[in-house]
């Protein structure tokens, strides 16, 4: 079972890589194989819908979105960290998940997905949402743990004191593990659920 982690701050070992690193002490203990991949300083530009995924397979722009593609693939789970930028998560980090998700055709049902916030004091649960929807829109179920997956601090030796969000990162990473390999036990047993031919419907008349 692997597991990847995407560390969304231009910090590789801030708050944010604090609560992932949380997570995958929990994850190695279950036996998982993880990597922590740190996007957040890296040149990324947003999707230019020109469709040349469509045709080849792979995004236009050949940077770590087409480099994290075969990871994300191969990956049981796949767990999103991103600190707090204006009640929202960091611009490179959506340009990374936007490409990442639209450019990769590969059926992304049942892989288990997770995000993970971190603030120094408020727009936790704003962000939260915004990066679960990424999962929900491609039939990922989401992981949950005690409470919102979040943790406080502006560095990482300030999060390192936020023993609850700690605590609630070990719980999300629990509960992850057992989801993933849940699903793994039900797909070998019966398989995949049915799915219907998709019905796109536009607004338009």
């Amino acid at each position: 079972m692997k597991v990847l982690l995407i560390n969304g701050s231009p910090h590789a070992n801030g708050s944010t890589y604090t609560a992932l690193h949380e997570m995958e002490k929990i994850f190695v203990k279950d036996g998982m194989e993880t990597e922590i991949l740190h996007i957040g300083n890296k040149d990324i530009r947003g999707c230019i819908a020109c469709g040349y995924c469509k045709q080849h397979g792979r995004c236009a722009f050949q940077d770590i979105v087409n480099e994290t593609a075969a990871k994300f693939e191969a990956c049981d789970g796949l767990v999103v960290g991103s600190p707090v930028y204006y009640a929202s998560a960091n611009a490179t980090l959506i340009a990374f998940l936007d490409r990442l998700f639209y450019s990769t055709g590969f059926d992304k049902t049942m892989k288990v997905g997770a995000s993970v916030v971190s603030a120094r004091r408020g727009g936790l649960s704003a962000t939260f949402d915004e990066l679960n929807k990424y999962f929900t829109i491609c039939g990922m179920p989401v992981a949950s743990g005690q409470y919102w997956n979040s943790i406080h601090g502006n560095n990482a030796e300030e999060a390192q004191q936020d023993g609850e969000g700690l605590q609630i990162m070990r719980t999300l990473a629990n509960n992850m593990s057992f989801l993933i390999r849940s699903i793994a036990l039900g797909r070998e047993q019966y398989g995949l659920p049915e799915k219907e031919p998709f019905c796109r419907t536009n607004f338009i008349r």
